[in-house]
């Protein structure tokens, strides 16, 4: 079987501590996986998650946490890191981060902030500079039912704004992800609402496949509910949309912690090589090869 890397985990999610992880990606046949810090101010996150993360004063997912997993299994996991680009700091906890402890990922970002912001066009700018993938959650606002603590969470700002992120930063390699990433694979969505999981036959004109065909730094992670329903709702516009942009699909799971996302890709029939490109060989062309990562940073 091939090697299966995931690209998006992280660390003490859903009771899954390092000895449950690592038991979890051997009975999935996972070789490696992308361990992803998820720092955010706490009014910015759904309190739900308290019951998902041990949160901690840095936010759900610290970059802490993720360093003494790389620490005890390095070979397992590859390190990310996205400090919140609001803050003063950011960058060079961010170049710091890569010196020192070779952090390859900029993700996740999911904060409450447009991601054309100039603070994280900066940052972004310089991971282009040092050949390393950001991961943004594109969250789309949909309702929650309760007025309080929010009545939405969106992050990022919608399509509008990554494509402007794609737009100035070219030489940056941007991965999306995540509810309101990947209901716009389909032209009619926002049409009759919003949902995290749209039903029904993908229409065409989607902005994804759009954005797709017109930035080539644009890269798709399939991780989460989101991921997996968008491959499963129509598994004949899916097929054909995995098949023209089998070059910048990766396999991920996100809390979906079993083998369901691989079973979603292999329900399509794709040949061999397709599947060993979303598995693993899409992820290893996107990261900076270790003591590679040097840059300058943009003032």
């Amino acid at each position: 079987m091939t090697m299966i890397i995931d690209i998006h985990s992280h660390p003490d999610f859903l009771g899954f501590n390092l000895n449950r992880l690592l038991q979890n990606l051997e009975e999935n046949n996972i070789d490696q996986t992308w361990l992803l810090s998820w720092e955010a101010p706490v009014e910015e996150f759904d309190p739900v998650y308290y019951n998902q993360f041990n949160i901690d004063a840095d936010g759900p997912a610290s970059f802490g946490k993720c360093l003494k997993y790389a620490e005890i299994c390095p070979d397992k996991f590859i390190l990310g890191y996205a400090p919140d680009p609001r803050r003063p700091e950011a960058i060079d906890k961010l170049k710091a981060a890569v010196d020192v402890y070779g952090v390859r990922v900029y993700g996740e970002l999911k904060l409450r902030m447009m991601y054309d912001n100039p603070d994280a066009i900066r940052i972004f700018h310089y991971c282009g500079e040092v050949g390393m993938p950001v991961i943004l959650h594109n969250g789309d606002g949909v309702p929650t039912g309760v007025s309080y603590p929010r009545p939405d969470y969106w992050y990022g700002g919608g399509m509008g704004a990554l494509e402007r992120v794609l737009q100035q930063c070219p030489e940056t390699n941007i991965i999306g992800h995540a509810t309101g990433f990947w209901a716009y694979i389909s032209g009619d969505y926002g049409d009759s609402g919003k949902v995290f999981y749209p039903k029904g036959k993908i229409a065409p004109g989607g902005k994804l496949p759009e954005l797709l065909r017109q930035y080539e730094n644009l890269y798709c992670d399939i991780s989460a509910g989101s991921g997996k329903n968008a491959l499963t709702r129509d598994p004949v516009f899916a097929k054909g949309f995995v098949t023209e942009f089998q070059d910048r699909i990766l396999f991920g799971r996100d809390g979906e912690m079993d083998n369901s996302h691989q079973k979603a890709l292999e329900a399509l029939g794709l040949p061999a090589e397709t599947l060993k490109k979303i598995y693993r060989e899409n992820a290893q062309k996107l990261l900076p090869v270790l003591g590679s990562s040097q840059g300058s940073l943009r003032f």
